[in-house]
């Protein structure tokens, strides 16, 4: 280990999460200034009033202050801002789809059965995504070519009627007209593929891990080699579509050449879709460099071309526009049906990839291992497929309801595909199922939550514990003990995030539950002929007024996020989620801006490495988490092992554990975590509210008070995992447990020389906490927490004065070890005495107390735990008196305690 010289120096890397940030609030400056990066990737220091970069404050480290630099990586603007970004949202069914291929569970390299799933789920979740493409361009196709063209214009037609008489007349101006924005919008969603960030730190010849078996924390989240072709399959898709679509559907079997090329053009293009596979580009093989030289670049610009034409000629050489095409309707059921067969066979194939895929996490927790058990994927493409869907048929149908409200006594008959009247039906059946789901599922929860506060109540009263609050958690109260105004703010505020953090994934299976529901109604109702019911009409006027809603409210929040900054961070926290994920199953979605962030981090952190004296410790908050985790993954691969001691990391309302983990189990996956935990030997640190619904904590898990002390179970230093020794507290009134601080929220002070902010903050304000400088110490090696220190110590039977009047004095205070497999406990903790918990405790019974909460934490874990019967140690409440807190002491002061 490094040993702290006096020229050593710590430089704070910060990462914002979703919704962005300036840069004087991710620096908690009131000016900040650009140091570094290329405009986009913005690097920015606290500045003077003359705008000049300067350190930020120094850094106590408890004996001594350390000179610290803070410095921030703003990456909001890849994501949001202006009305091009702002378009993005129109896309967000394609990156659902393609971030469905990233929540896959991981294969077995030693299983062939689960190589096999795991290549033909990756198979048809690009086959899905490339009939999303084909169902896009056939709905839009729709209403520019079959409702505006070949009806609205046709001649005689009171619709449109600013149009001349001569126009209407020439269908091969017709045509031609209505093909146009068709053309547009696949020229637009090609270049839109082919954007990618430029990278400003240099390329390394570093082979990247396959993306079968990662060893660390986003080690597969590289490009994809073959996007490429990809993006080439799905433009020749998109113009094949189209041109089927006039020509009469894919089921008007015909002599046309163009009909031929059509169907040749797709067929290929599936097949081409299907056999691209070996995202990370490390196990080519025979036939993956068949395919490759097959989908080269000159094969590839062939079929583009042949597509071109192809279009072109079915624009001047138009089939008769006089009414509804035949080819709409076949050409929409046709893909829809074919996406409803790639979901159901994703579905079914998933189970038995999961199952064999179980063993990697079947040692973990219940609330540690994949949602679903692994099988998120299926839903995640359902509600992409189904969105699809949904925004292109409110989209023709507010055309066509525009169209026919110009005249209200003459509006003309204008037809939509059957198709659409199914797709009406579904969304009034998902609307109405949804309203019922929600109805019932609501105060269900509610119910339960209120029936497990009863049954925690009703043991702690078995108990005979004293003076006791109900309503006041065990870790609240532990955490803000002796003040009660704080715990009753706290407690309330602990219950709904830990009721959103447990329960958010499930409203995803019920969504897609609902869907499911819906679809097989829809499916019957249309194959098996069935008669309309009584009610049927006002479920498609449901269904209408649902896709309505969906496709202008998409439209208005475009608009609103283009000409409001505020609106259009709200957007953005969309494609902050959705967009961290490379081109892989879809690539026709807004650039990753994970591959920019992260070597660019890396990249400023060797920098500031190349001094000796310089240690750096990345800081990510929410979002920025996950991008500082992958980004010090990177760094210490890197780095010699000599080096790697320098470098720390800080998380701050992470999702590491209780999401990212769960939803994407071969990107994420615990392990993962556990082997960076221990390369990084105790400098990773993670502050955590329990009034935060979004983050959580993030190395410790199956936490429970027992006897006074928190306790649990988490990641080791020596890159293990098991028993942890119990917490103590900082004078910042934070419990470390482990590598988490979980700080009290509302935050302890107001501190002299401290911005304060009060109220609970919930995910907000980190920064705030005293603890994050604490935290950032102890991640730059330069302060460690010191177990029991100014423990008070608790007299195991109470004096008659600090018992209640109905409470006997032979009866003893302790505490129930509760708990469960992680998250928050909801029991109850006696209140505790104040004297003796004010109260300093003896230099010689600390040091002899020192090292108990370690010896009993493996004992309290077990099973049959049982609260001790001999005198035990509590953290303690307040600061021991005649000290304070590190940030309000002088020189002279700190020196004088030694």
């Amino acid at each position: 280990m490094h040993i702290p010289g006096p020229d050593t120096r710590v430089v704070e890397l910060r990462v914002h999460g979703i919704l962005g940030a300036t840069g004087d609030e991710l620096t908690d400056s009131v000016a900040a200034v650009d140091v570094a990066g290329d405009g986009i990737g913005r690097i920015m220091r606290p500045a003077d009033r003359l705008r000049r970069p300067v350190p930020g404050p120094m850094l106590s480290t408890g004996d001594r202050s350390v000179p610290r630099i803070i410095e921030g990586y703003i990456w909001g603007g890849m994501t949001s801002g202006g009305l091009s970004k702002a378009t993005w949202a129109l896309l967000f069914p394609f990156a659902l789809a393609n971030m469905a291929h990233w929540m896959l569970p991981p294969a077995r390299t030693d299983n062939p059965l689960s190589r096999a799933l795991s290549s033909a789920l990756r198979a048809l979740l690009r086959t899905s995504a490339l009939l999303l493409t084909m169902l896009f361009v056939a709905q839009l196709t729709v209403v520019s070519l079959d409702l505006v063209a070949a009806q609205c214009l046709q001649p005689g037609v009171p619709c449109m009627e600013f149009v001349p008489e001569v126009a209407r007349n020439l269908d091969i101006l017709r045509s031609s007209a209505a093909l146009l924005p068709v053309v547009l919008v696949v020229l637009l969603m090609y270049r839109l593929s082919t954007v990618s960030w430029q990278v400003s730190a240099p390329k390394t010849d570093k082979p990247q891990h396959s993306a079968r078996a990662p060893m660390l924390p986003g080690a597969n989240v590289v490009a994809d080699p073959d996007t490429p072709a990809l993006r080439a399959l799905h433009v020749v898709a998109a113009l094949s579509t189209v041109a089927l679509l006039a020509l009469g559907g894919p089921f008007a079997i015909t002599a046309d050449p163009r009909w031929l090329l059509a169907v040749a053009l797709l067929c290929t293009a599936l097949i081409g879709t299907a056999a691209l596979d070996d995202p990370a580009g490390m196990h080519p093989g025979r036939g993956k460099n068949a395919v490759r030289t097959v989908l080269g670049r000159t094969p590839r610009r062939v079929m583009m071309t042949a597509a071109s034409v192809l279009l072109c000629s079915v624009a001047l050489l138009p089939e008769p526009l006089t009414g509804p095409l035949p080819g709409s309707g076949a050409t929409v059921d046709a893909i829809t049906g074919a996406l409803v067969i790639t979901c159901l066979a994703v579905a079914i194939l998933l189970a038995p990839a999961a199952l064999l895929a179980r063993p990697g996490w079947k040692t973990c927790p219940p609330r540690l291992r994949p949602w679903a058990g692994g099988w998120m994927t299926a839903p995640i493409l359902m509600v992409a497929c189904m969105l699809g869907n949904g925004f292109g048929a409110g989209f023709g149908l507010s055309v066509r309801q525009a169209l026919t409200s110009q005249h209200v006594q003459t509006a003309p008959v204008l037809s939509l595909p059957t198709a659409y009247d199914d797709v009406t039906i579904f969304w009034g059946t998902t609307a109405v199922l949804t309203l019922a789901a929600a109805t019932v599922w609501t105060p269900w929860m509610l119910l339960k939550r209120w029936r497990a506060g009863r049954a925690d109540s009703d043991t702690d009263r078995s108990d005979d514990s004293v003076g006791t609050d109900d309503s006041i958690p065990d870790e609240v109260a532990l955490l803000h003990a002796g003040r009660r105004k704080d715990q009753s703010a706290a407690a309330n505020a602990w219950k709904w995030a830990d009721l959103q953090r447990r329960y958010s994934h499930y409203v995803l299976l019920v969504i897609t539950g609902v869907l499911a529901v819906s679809t097989a109604s829809a499916l019957v109702a249309r194959f098996a002929g069935l008669p309309g019911f009584a009610w049927s009409g006002w479920l498609v006027g449901v269904g209408v007024a649902a896709l309505a809603t969906l496709a202008v409210g998409l439209l208005r929040m475009v608009y609103q996020a283009a000409t409001k900054r505020n609106t259009a961070r709200h957007l953005g926290v969309l494609c902050d989620l959705a967009l961290f994920w490379p081109r892989e199953a879809h690539p026709v979605v807004p650039p990753c801006y994970a591959l920019k962030v992260v070597p660019e981090l890396v990249d400023r952190a060797t920098e500031h490495l190349a001094d000796p004296n310089t240690r750096v410790v990345l800081v990510g908050h929410s979002q920025g988490s996950l991008l500082a985790t992958v980004a010090t993954a990177r760094l210490l691969e890197s780095l010699p092992e000599a080096d790697r001691e320098r470098v720390g990391l800080v998380t701050a309302g992470s999702q590491l554990q209780w999401a990212y983990p769960r939803a994407f189990p071969g990107v994420v996956p615990h392990a993962s975590l556990r082997d960076l935990a221990g390369a990084l030997g105790g400098r990773w640190r993670s502050l955590c509210r329990g009034t935060d619904p979004i983050g959580g904590a993030v190395t410790t898990w199956n936490r429970q008070v027992y006897d006074g002390m928190l306790i649990g179970v988490g990641f080791r230093a020596d890159g293990t995992e098991g028993p942890l020794p119990a917490a103590t507290r900082g004078p910042t009134g934070a419990l470390v447990l482990g590598g988490d601080h979980w700080i009290p929220d509302p935050q302890r002070g107001p501190f002299s020389c401290r911005r304060w902010v009060p109220g609970v903050l919930g995910h907000t304000d980190y920064a705030s906490d005293p603890e994050w400088d604490r935290a950032v110490a102890m991640a730059a090696g330069l302060e460690t927490p010191v177990r029991g220190a100014a423990l008070p110590l608790r007299p195991q039977t109470p004096t008659p004065a600090q018992l209640p009047a109905t409470a006997s004095p032979s009866k003893t205070l302790h505490l129930t070890a509760q708990g469960g497999d992680g998250g928050s406990l909801t029991g109850n903790i006696e209140e505790l005495t104040h004297a003796s918990a004010e109260a300093a405790e003896p230099e010689t019974v600390r040091n002899s107390q020192a090292d108990e909460p370690e010896r009993t934490t493996a004992a309290a874990l077990q099973h049959d735990a049982k609260p001790r019967t001999e005198p035990s140690v509590l953290p303690e409440i307040t600061e021991p008196r005649g000290r304070s807190a590190p940030w309000e002491r002088g020189m002279a002061l700190r020196a004088a305690e030694h």
